[in-house]
């Protein structure tokens, strides 16, 4: 009996000391610290998804992004159609449609004035602009609709402009057309040409040439982005204002742009031939607001905040599976060299800490800040690890040289996280340099004797 037991305790003891065990046990640990990892990631998404929340609740209560659409001049015709009556006798019945013409020449010119709103912890970029539209419509191609002059009701044509918003609008809009001064009326009917919006009646019987220039102004507000749509056949917008970290985009970059601290000023120049509608049609109502490639149209800037706390704290803790597996191969390292034995307790008390540093990152973020948060949140995690090593190593040189790995480990994620463009081949190097230092220190490990 006494054999036995001695044989047991031998076993135990073999397998505690066995580096090959000790391996397992920590490779194991690792994959068991995903599972708060990944927890921690559904803390991120859903703070990610509460600022988002926050800034859809602003929008709706200030004004949403918005979207500069038309104008767009609406030609009623009437047309002469041959029917069958109840007694089969053909008649001819009059029908009237619509001829639907977009700019010859459009030119927009918008400049923000943009502020912070705060809800709570979270930041909306809103904006108050003033967008001044002008252009002119030229004589329709009318033989290519198989129309003729006398059948267009030129005292009855309309002109037809919106925006994504119309709670952005701070006045009633009025616009000059054909010498004519007219005040918009909102568009009560949803399968008009963009869904709703504005129109004035106008009179272009009189239009010289069948050339009818328009000016109008736009006093509206809008949060996060203003885009306008590209619908005349040469199309020019000039856009600025006093955000200095505008982000371009839609279908067409600036030709022009220039961005500094006080501000951006952009210029677009655009022609009709990649556009995904014609320049003219008939009887389409909702052509352009059931357009499925109407995006392609779209373009413009959006007011896209400096810092995405979230957005990095997430890039960050992607990287939790290679600082935990680096700092405990380092802590495998020190613990066989020293021949000083650490509990795998020990493991999962750093383990733990290191995976709280990314809650701490996290709800620092929120409130002073990414790059601080990460300097509060590494500091304490690394104070925190090596005091805890200082207590179970018992030497100060060990102490300072683990903290020393734990700094290079977190400043090495901080610089990949702010260099997005080089981020892969940094990373590749000093993991390249990072492996061969930890296959250096191998070399002092007798492995056949364990």
């Amino acid at each position: 009996m006494t054999e036995n037991e001695s044989q047991k305790h031998g076993i135990m003891d073999g397998l505690k000391e066995s580096i090959t065990v000790k391996l397992l046990f920590i490779a194991t640990l690792i994959l068991l610290l995903l599972i708060p990892s990944s927890l921690v990631n559904n803390l991120i998404n859903e703070r990610a998804g509460r600022q988002d929340e926050m800034m859809r609740d602003v929008s709706d209560k200030w004004s949403g992004s918005q979207v500069i659409k038309g104008p767009v001049l609406i030609i009623p015709y009437k047309q002469e159609v041959k029917e069958t009556d109840a007694t089969n006798k053909e008649v001819i019945r009059e029908h009237t449609g619509n001829l639907y013409v977009l700019p010859d020449n459009l030119h927009i010119k918008a400049g923000l004035s943009t502020q912070i709103l705060h809800r709570g912890i979270f930041d909306v970029a809103v904006y108050n602009s003033l967008v001044k539209v002008s252009g002119n419509f030229s004589k329709a191609d009318l033989g290519s609709l198989s129309l003729t002059p006398d059948q267009l009701l030129l005292n009855k044509a309309r002109i037809v402009f919106s925006i994504s918003d119309l709670k952005g609008l701070k006045n009633n809009p009025v616009i000059k057309a054909n010498d004519q001064t007219l005040t918009a009326e909102p568009v009560f009917d949803n399968t008009s040409v963009f869904g709703g919006g504005l129109q004035v009646a106008v009179d272009i019987s009189g239009a010289k040439e069948g050339n009818v220039p328009f000016d109008y102004t736009l006093d509206l507000k809008g949060s996060q982005g203003l885009s306008f749509l590209h619908l005349g056949k040469t199309t020019d917008v000039e856009a600025n204002g006093t955000w200095s970290s505008p982000s371009f985009d839609g279908r067409y970059l600036p030709d022009e742009r220039a961005v500094n601290k006080e501000g951006f000023k952009a210029r677009w120049r655009m022609l009709y031939y990649n556009r995904p509608f014609p320049q003219q049609w008939v009887n389409n109502d909702t052509l352009l607001s059931s357009n499925k490639k109407l995006d392609d149209a779209v373009f413009g800037v959006k007011l896209r905040l400096p810092v995405d706390q979230y957005q990095k704290t997430m890039r960050t803790s992607k990287y939790a599976l290679l600082i935990i597996s680096l700092t405990f191969i380092s802590l495998f390292l020190t613990e066989v060299i020293r021949k000083q034995r650490i509990h795998i307790f020990n493991y999962i008390l750093i383990g733990l800490a290191m995976i709280i540093y990314y809650s701490l990152l996290l709800s620092f973020s929120e409130q002073v800040g990414y790059n601080y948060a990460y300097l509060i949140a590494s500091v304490s995690t690394i104070a925190l690890v090596s005091v805890f090593i200082a207590s179970l190593l018992k030497n100060k040189m060990a102490t300072w040289l683990f903290a020393f790995i734990l700094s290079v480990f977190y400043a090495f994620i901080f610089v990949i996280i702010q260099l997005e463009d080089f981020a892969l081949i940094i990373g590749s190097i000093a993991l390249f340099i990072i492996v061969s230092i930890l296959m250096y220190f191998s070399r002092k490990i007798n492995w056949d004797k364990h």
